[in-house]
């Protein structure tokens, strides 16, 4: 039997990351969360997922801030990265350069909200 790939959740939203858990878990993989960027940082170090899930609207450290720091540390760097946002949404509302978040180099960008069968469809081709 193949071990379990390991994910982790990074997003603000405690209702958004236990019905993402619930989605993951379901397809079979090992979730881990955070709920603001500097504790996913740590956690990211801690628990090597295969896979990050990063929401890009959070107080204190933003998604674009974390993937940045992601993609400079040479032992998380190859690490996929998904991000996961409301901004079409919440944009206007936000003091966030959104421009400044598309010149990183994430392997997606995936709205919120998403289907169940999306957010598995784009894990299981980042984890290839």
């Amino acid at each position: 039997m193949t071990p379990k790939a390991r994910i982790l959740v990074i997003d603000d939203d405690p209702d958004f990351v236990e019905a993402t858990r619930l989605v993951l878990e379901g397809g079979g993989y090992e979730v881990f969360s955070a709920f603001e960027g500097t504790d996913g940082l740590r956690k990211a170090k801690e628990s090597k997922p295969q896979l990050i899930i990063l929401d890009v609207i959070m107080p204190g450290k933003d998604g674009f801030m974390v993937a940045q720091q992601l993609k400079k540390d040479p032992e998380l760097g190859k690490i996929p990265v998904l991000m996961l946002t409301s901004f079409a949404e919440k944009g206007a509302g936000s003091s966030i350069a959104f421009t400044g978040g598309l010149s990183l180099e994430t392997e997606d960008y995936i709205d919120k909200p998403v289907s169940p069968e999306e957010l598995l469809r784009r894990v299981q081709k980042h984890l290839k």
